[in-house]
């Protein structure tokens, strides 16, 4: 992600609305229309603005415990239509809970634990991790 771990600075995505456009355009010079929008961590930096913006381009969105959840009111939450499978590990006892607090707030949405998984559950136990993915997946076609 531009300005986050060894990347420089970048001023285009300091403002939310940066944010936004920033993936707006990932996805059209990548041709995506409607993707899954998998999110972990600092990433919800840029997901949760896309999402609330513009859910209506996703096709479905899976935050793993991201960033930001309470950056935005329960009443922005319940307008979003996007099918969305909240995940995060049992042993994240941080910012996995504090990210279902605010997300149980989407209409659409489904939780899955990742068992015997910190807040890297997609690394700690990437059995059940892809297995709740895939699972959330199917669901959408």
């Amino acid at each position: 992600m531009p300005g986050y771990g060894d990347s420089p600075p970048a001023e285009m995505v300091a403002t939310v609305q940066g944010r936004v456009a920033f993936l707006d355009r990932v996805f059209q010079e990548l041709g995506m229309w409607r993707p899954v929008l998998v999110s972990p961590s600092m990433s919800g930096r840029f997901a949760l603005p896309f999402l609330l913006a513009r859910g209506d381009r996703l096709a479905g969105i899976v935050p793993v415990a991201p960033v930001g959840t309470k950056d935005y009111a329960a009443e922005q939450y319940q307008q979003v239509q996007t099918p969305t499978l909240i995940l995060y590990g049992d042993r994240d006892t941080n910012l996995g809970p504090q990210a279902l607090q605010s997300l149980r707030h989407l209409p659409r949405h489904r939780v899955a634990v990742v068992p015997d998984a910190g807040h890297a559950c997609y690394l700690d136990n990437p059995e059940d991790f892809h297995r709740a993915l895939l699972g959330f997946l199917r669901q959408l076609k």
